[in-house]
């Protein structure tokens, strides 16, 4: 038996070599002109197929034109990564945001894996913004504090206006908006960087601090070895630590249990030492609350609001602030449950969901993506799966539409507030964030701050989404699946919801380390 194990732990360990050793050799060849152009046709199918609202901005004909562009420029073979380049931008010609183009990254063996980790890249910690075409470090999450500030003049000798102005191309706002591009690159720099380079060990680049330039060598460096030193024997006596009483164990297990449950509370981001959700008082008086979402996707939300507004009751808070500046959005039963503090009538969240098919989450499921485990175990509840999808989804004149639970009327939360509001915005509120701003703007509840957002007023295609990678150059297209939206709508279609007070940050704000959407509703209430 134990011979029969092992035999199979090294089979599976053999083909997870060889898995990995194909798919890099898939990625790095030269594709054919034929197999490229197979690619792009059958990704066009996939999206008419699929997305429903696929010619909202875009008119069939002129995106059909692009896709057919892209097939005849492409007159030489190009490994994924090169194709990658020319492919995002025709896809970002959706203009719908939550479709996009993953690149064909390199993938590593489970040793090389466990050598990563034990380096960090420097690169990775830095924050970048882009203000005035110029690219700047807004935050060093690493050691050098001195980097913070400065501009980037070039990375590998090219200019960092070159290169965010080419990753800016790769990836659509909802419709028309221009205001998410310039933040929604600076916060996935690395990202878009990796996307166009692939893995690499060491960055130069060039900084601007005043009116002196100077280059740094970012590196993968070793994380800081944590390990206890081994002291020898003889050299000290032996040291027994404090025994703890059973009351001091005791306090250790509560501290640590409430630690775990304030971190899903307040959704801790390991990786940013930062929590999604904010709340705190502001002056003495207590009068105004500041709540600073970061988005809308991890943590126990539901006691996070419920203590947040409980609080807010009992001091009678008069003026509220919500910040929803750089969040991408995420749960719809998070911002369904947020608004039903923030209103004192009875209301509908969103409209019924137009899809493509009567069984959406089959398309989900039952992707190329998918692994084959889930699609035998999707095969095995598929009656449930169906029975769900059926009944809530219905077909009217021609089309079809999924229930959510947020479709129905709902009544407002007891604990509701009622006092003034203000909302802080920016390019990067997007999907979710758009969503519950637009019921805001819509019933004249809060006073908007900021910037346009970068989701559109009249909703969006996500909620489930489905992965297709093509077959040929193995990237990865992600699509919405449900047109989700707010009972409002605006026209012109394809913009975001407009601030009542426009305010753009610039680049000595951040140099000052100020935040001048916040300074002015404080200014405004007396409270600076």
């Amino acid at each position: 038996m134990k011979k029969c194990l092992l035999i199979s732990f090294i089979l599976i360990q053999l083909a997870s070599c060889t898995s990995v050793k194909t798919y890099n050799a898939q990625i790095s060849k030269q594709h054919s002109v034929e197999a490229l152009q197979s690619d792009i046709d059958k990704l066009f199918k996939q999206l008419q197929k699929h997305h429903p609202k696929l010619y909202q901005y875009t008119p069939e004909q002129d995106l059909k034109f692009k896709f057919d562009s892209l097939k005849n420029a492409i007159k030489t073979p190009m490994n994924s990564r090169a194709f990658y380049k020319k492919l995002a931008p025709v896809v970002a010609s959706v203009r719908q945001g939550h479709v996009s183009v993953g690149s064909a990254g390199k993938r590593f063996k489970k040793k090389e894996r466990k050598e990563l980790i034990k380096r960090k890249f420097e690169f990775y910690k830095l924050d970048f913004e882009y203000l005035n075409n110029k690219l700047w470090i807004k935050a060093n999450r690493g050691k050098d504090s001195t980097l913070v500030g400065c501009e980037v003049v070039s990375i590998d000798g090219e200019t960092a206006q070159d290169l965010t102005e080419r990753f800016k191309t790769r990836f659509a706002s909802d419709g028309y908006n221009t205001t998410l591009h310039n933040r929604y690159v600076s916060k996935g720099f690395t990202t878009f960087y990796y996307k166009d380079k692939g893995f690499v060990d060491s960055l130069k680049i060039e900084f601007r601090k005043n009116d002196s330039l100077f280059t740094k060598t970012l590196r993968r460096i070793a994380k800081k070895d944590t390990r206890k030193l081994k002291i020898p024997k003889d050299s000290l006596k032996k040291i027994k630590p404090k025994k703890l009483t059973k009351s001091e164990k005791q306090q250790r297990r509560l501290a640590k249990r409430k630690r775990r449950k304030d971190n899903r509370k307040y959704g801790y981001i390991a990786s940013k030492k930062q929590y999604t959700r904010k709340f705190s008082l502001i002056g003495k008086d207590s009068s105004v609350a500041y709540m600073k979402i970061r988005g809308f996707s991890n943590g126990n939300y539901k006691r996070f609001y419920k203590e947040s507004f409980a609080l807010m009751d009992s001091l009678k808070t008069e003026n509220f602030i919500l910040d929803l500046r750089d969040n991408g959005g995420g749960r719809i039963a998070e911002i369904d449950k947020l608004y039903s503090y923030l209103t004192d009538k009875e209301y509908r969240f969103i409209l019924e969901s137009e899809v493509n098919s009567r069984a959406p989450f089959f398309k989900m499921i039952m992707s190329n993506t998918t692994p084959n485990s889930l699609k035998v175990l999707g095969g095995v509840v598929s009656p449930l799966i169906y029975m769900h999808n059926v009944l809530h989804t219905k077909k009217r004149n021609g089309k079809y539409y999924y229930s959510f639970g947020e479709s129905k009327v709902q009544k407002p939360n007891p604990l509701n507030y009622k006092g003034n509001m203000y909302v802080l915005i920016n390019g990067n509120s997007f999907s979710a964030s758009s969503l519950i701003s637009t019921h805001l703007k819509a019933t004249n509840r809060a006073t908007f701050v900021g910037e346009e957002t970068g989701g559109a007023y009249n909703g969006c295609v996500a909620g489930i989404y489905k992965i297709y990678r093509l077959p040929e150059t193995r990237l990865r297209v992600r699509m919405g699946l449900m047109q989700i939206e707010a009972p409002y709508r605006q026209e012109p279609d394809g913009y975001g919801i407009k601030p009542d007070v426009e305010i753009l940050p610039t680049i000595k704000d951040r140099q000052e380390g100020k935040d001048p959407e916040l300074d002015w509703v404080l200014n405004k209430l007396g409270k600076t």
